[in-house]
């Protein structure tokens, strides 16, 4: 695909879409393979997927913006009704800082929240493993990661390491009393539920964690960091009768607690960490019952993220300086093969040229000579790439070096 089809990101967020509706639109991970089959029948060979708790994203170089669309709705179950209403859509500049404010946290439904930044490094990694990714992508995304990391280490706006996972902690120790005596039962061991798990034991001195998945074995895998008992996915119903707090944090595509799985009258606290969400509204009809999902939780910032936005400028500016950078190589790509045309021109001059002074002279230092004459192309190169970069006209600047030296890069 040429360098000249435009940058798109395309998507669904938190700042648009509730959670119901933000759901419709998510991409489990089984599905982007046929994502990248479909792209590539599209004509589009580099795209890559965020699918998260906040928010579903694309990022693409396409020819135009509704082929990403289409794309999205068809591997989804969202509609493009709703896209249209929800959705949006950048282009260009817009799309680069925009992947730029995401990926460092600013962008976060909990600002600063930095669990973004692993989430799209994988999701970079599996498009460049799937041959999605050209340059001009690949260079990008390695400009967010390395803005990510300035700004983690140059400002406090990821301190106090608050995420959704440390949210619902931080939800649990202030609004519950005498929590370190409740039984928890934490379903789902996911990134989410990982992190949620690390909380509670960092964070309370609870020795009720109760953790339950699916598949057992990853559960346990957990479980033996912690020191924390596992149960299976069939005491789910049991577990959930003993639980003072349900913690569920699973990825399935469905609810997975609903009110039938309840038989308890005590009171009983579910936050749902998942996306889409994986418990039903249903249960709010039993009075004992009081649920809250990570939206809700979100809007519950503490001084933590109060002071977070005193670094938002540092971070702003680091970003700036990164997309200029970005900008630059981009500038550097467009005579980029005008100077490797001259360069490779020079080469065949100086090997024909050493050819006919060895036979000259048989004596000729050719180490020497070769030495001599490699510096001299690569001062010459660099100079001519110095007053490229200057020009205040590339393409003209260009044409007349092809003129100059004879060259093209145009088949």
């Amino acid at each position: 695909m040429p360098v000249t089809d435009p940058f798109y990101c395309i998507g669904v967020s938190y700042k648009k879409a509730d959670a119901v509706l933000r759901g419709t639109f998510s991409l489990p991970s089984k599905v982007v393979p046929y994502i990248y089959k479909d792209a590539q029948a599209e004509g589009i060979s580099s795209l890559v997927i965020s699918s998260t708790c906040n928010r579903t994203e694309i990022y693409a170089q396409a020819k135009n913006v509704d082929a990403l669309i289409h794309l999205l709705c068809k591997h989804s179950r969202g509609t493009v009704a709703d896209f249209k209403k929800i959705g949006f859509t950048h282009k260009g500049n817009n799309a680069i800082a925009h992947l730029f404010k995401v990926g460092t946290g600013l962008d976060s439904q909990i600002l600063g929240d930095f669990e973004i930044i692993a989430q799209l490094k994988q999701s970079f990694k599996l498009s460049k493993k799937h041959q999605m990714l050209n340059p001009y992508m690949e260079r990008l995304f390695n400009a967010v990661l390395q803005a990510s990391k300035r700004i983690k280490n140059e400002t406090e706006l990821s301190s106090g390491a608050t995420s959704v996972s440390y949210v619902s902690v931080r939800y649990m120790l202030d609004t519950i009393p005498d929590l370190d005596d409740k039984k928890i039962v934490l379903f789902g061991v996911g990134k989410i539920g990982r992190n949620t798990c690390e909380n509670l034991v960092k964070h309370t001195k609870n020795k009720n964690i109760i953790l339950i998945n699916r598949t057992r074995e990853r559960a346990e895998q957990l479980a033996g960091k912690f020191a924390i008992e596992v149960k299976d996915y069939a005491d789910l119903p049991v577990e959930i009768r003993k639980a003072d707090i349900l913690i569920v944090a699973t990825g399935a595509e469905k609810p997975t607690i609903a009110k039938s799985l309840i038989h308890s009258d005590k009171p009983l606290l579910i936050l749902d960490l998942s996306m889409p969400k994986n418990v039903h509204s249903n249960v709010e009809e039993l009075p004992n019952v009081s649920l809250l999902h990570l939206d809700e939780l979100s809007k519950m910032s503490d001084k933590t993220l109060l002071a977070r936005k005193a670094h938002v400028p540092k971070a702003t500016q680091i970003i700036e300086s990164a997309i200029v950078e970005f900008n630059q190589w981009m500038e550097t790509r467009k005579f980029a093969p005008a100077l490797q045309a001259v360069k490779k021109l020079m080469v065949d001059i100086q090997q024909q040229e050493l050819e006919a002074q060895r036979k000259k002279n048989p004596s000729l230092n050719s180490d020497h000579a070769v030495a001599v004459s490699e510096r001299l192309i690569q001062k010459l190169t660099n100079r001519m790439a110095n007053h490229l970069r200057e020009s205040e006209n590339t393409v003209e600047s260009v044409k007349a070096l092809e003129t100059l030296f004879n060259v093209s890069t145009h088949e």
